[in-house]
């Protein structure tokens, strides 16, 4: 598995998480997952972190997932920067960065449509879909107990081809549900480029474009020397060919 690592010290490691890549297993797949490459080249942290429990959906009963080092995670669609902890005290470190709210996560976006205002807040709180269990919702008769969900973006450019309109954005999520940037940006009625979930009547592929048009740009957070650092993970070659091409 070729994963490009971004930076990394003795407490942490940043990768570059590729398109079509799972953070970790759910249980039902058995596709390999970015949890393989980390117990393949860092053996010793097999024990970092918290695994997930989940429901067999056969026996029906409880069962761990490993996930060493993970804190937070990617959309298997989504491409770019993913911390991982290398050991229990860096893991707890980070954790609570993520829980505080005080790490910046900055992702770059291709949605539908051309958005309006040059910025935004996004305050809309998010729940299960009442209509598909695998969706989520900021729209009014969802199901279940709404989480408050915070998004921030920047229009960087806009582009129309032919009939078709695209604006460029810069969105950085204050909260962290799943999903959020998808489901904020349907909420607009602009959803992301090539989602299959929240637009799937969207023509895809178009203009090179045939994954979700969502990339985890860069991520600022604190080590556990109390220096600050941010990584970045540059653009991909469709995102890059997909703006030339608009542009």
């Amino acid at each position: 598995m070729n994963i490009d690592i971004l930076y990394e010290d003795n407490d942490i490691v940043a990768i570059y998480k590729p398109v079509g890549l799972m953070v970790h297993s759910d249980g039902r797949t058995k596709d390999a997952t970015l949890v393989d490459w980390i117990l393949e080249r860092y053996s010793e942290m097999k024990e970092v972190g918290e695994p997930m429990t989940i429901i067999d959906s056969k026996t029906k009963e409880e069962v761990e997932l490993p996930r060493p080092g993970i804190v937070h995670r990617l959309d298997k669609d989504t491409s770019g920067v993913l911390l991982i902890a290398k050991n229990q005290k860096s893991f707890f470190h980070l954790k609570d960065q993520f829980q505080n709210r005080t790490v910046q996560k900055t992702y770059r976006t291709i949605v539908w449509g051309s958005i309006k205002n040059d910025e935004g807040e996004i305050d809309k709180p998010i729940a299960r879909s009442k209509s598909d269990f695998r969706l989520w919702s900021a729209q009014r008769g969802a199901r279940g107990l709404a989480r408050e969900a915070i998004t921030l973006y920047e229009v960087l450019d806009r582009f129309k081809v032919n009939v078709d309109t695209f604006t460029y954005i810069e969105v950085k999520p204050k909260t962290g549900r799943t999903h959020q940037i998808r489901v904020h940006m349907k909420y607009l009625n602009h959803p992301v480029v090539c989602d299959s979930l929240y637009a799937p009547k969207r023509t895809c592929p178009i203009l090179g474009m045939s994954r979700l048009a969502l990339h985890a740009y860069s991520i600022e957070f604190i080590l556990l020397n109390g220096e600050k650092i941010t990584v970045e993970a540059p653009l991909p070659d469709d995102f890059n060919k997909f703006l030339a091409k608009v542009k």
